[in-house]
């Protein structure tokens, strides 16, 4: 199964479409916040993908959930944008809730920087921007042999 993850569109319709395109055979579209309407958009284009959808610090009134924890073929999921983790500080507190959740990847944006990284039994995703000059989004394949997680240039 494979899993698209952006974050931080900031209103960049045009780089989710192009990103969920160049991503054909990913089931699910998670948006990490800061982009709520662009990811309502997407959503109703895309009907035969699944979106989950989260609030990002930049999604004023939006009433999308903060964080969520989901389940894909059998791994945990922890989502966030990362602004009530304050990541853009360190990440000890997002891997904290994640461990707590018992997850077995870390996604979260806020930062606008990408991240690809694995962490005693954790793999840590940040996407990074999809939105202007060197735009980035990332995806998780979680296959019966394990997780790969891997960051993406916009082209």
């Amino acid at each position: 199964m494979r899993i698209l993850v952006v974050s931080d569109t900031h209103g960049d319709y045009g780089a989710l479409q192009r990103a969920i395109l160049a991503q054909p055979h990913a089931e699910v579209v998670i948006h990490l916040g800061d982009g709520a309407e662009e990811a309502e958009r997407a959503q109703a284009a895309f009907p035969e993908k699944r979106f989950l959808r989260l609030r990002g610090n930049c999604d004023w009134g939006s009433k999308l959930p903060a964080f969520l924890v989901e389940e894909f073929s059998g791994k945990r999921f922890y989502c966030t944008h990362g602004a009530a983790e304050e990541v853009k500080f360190g990440l000890y507190e997002a891997e904290r809730r994640a461990r707590e959740y018992k997850a077995n990847v870390l996604l979260f944006g806020h930062t606008h920087t990408p991240l690809c990284e694995y962490d005693d039994g954790l793999y840590l995703l940040n996407p990074g921007s999809l939105h202007g000059f060197g735009a980035t989004y990332g995806f998780v394949d979680v296959t019966k042999a394990g997780i790969v997680t891997q960051i993406v240039k916009l082209s």
